[in-house]
């Protein structure tokens, strides 16, 4: 088990920093609250942390089992670019009908926020990255992240509670350890 002084240490000195987005980047979960989210300001004013990273050259990552043209809606409103933000991809037929989602993103699977990030150290070459989320899926993403943040200020998933070795309530925590 890790300290926390060393768990600290290692969300300052993260190369990568990734974010879940339902409950956690955004209040809302569910693909229904998403539709109607598009216009994200008040929802992402707490995300401060993400320009204070962006500020520190860390380079900021969105993994959502979400649907990407949601999602890339949140990241422009935090400035992250749509080749940081891997979600699940809608397909439709050419007369405009849904035709399902593309499976073949690592999102799309069991396990997907795990193979993200172990993406992300491959072609990145990232030494340390931190997953920040509120679920279970972002849980099981460490390993291969090297920190869990478990993140319970829209809501409190008691599993996640109770297994992570950081659990905050409040960004404030984490803008706080990077101005030390």
């Amino acid at each position: 088990m890790v300290s926390h002084s060393e768990l600290r240490k290692l969300f300052c000195s993260a190369d990568a920093v990734c974010f879940d987005v339902d409950s956690t980047v955004i209040r809302e979960e569910g693909i229904d609250e998403l539709a109607k989210f598009c216009g994200v300001e008040d929802a992402v004013s707490e995300m401060e942390l993400v320009s204070r990273l962006q500020e520190r050259n860390v380079q900021v990552f969105l993994i959502s089992g979400g649907f990407r043209s949601i999602v890339e809606h949140v990241a422009s409103k935090l400035n992250i670019p749509p080749t940081n933000v891997f979600a699940n991809r809608l397909k439709f037929y050419f007369n405009g009908e849904y035709a399902g989602f593309d499976e073949m993103q690592p999102t799309a699977e069991s396990g997907g926020k795990g193979k993200v990030i172990k993406l992300l150290k491959e072609k990145f070459h990232f030494k340390k990255i931190v997953m920040i989320g509120d679920g279970a899926t972002d849980m099981e993403a460490c390993p291969p992240a090297d920190v869990f943040i478990g993140f319970g200020g829209n809501v409190i998933r008691q599993q996640v509670k109770d297994n992570s070795e950081w659990y905050i309530t409040d960004f404030v925590e984490l803008l706080g350890e990077l101005e030390e």
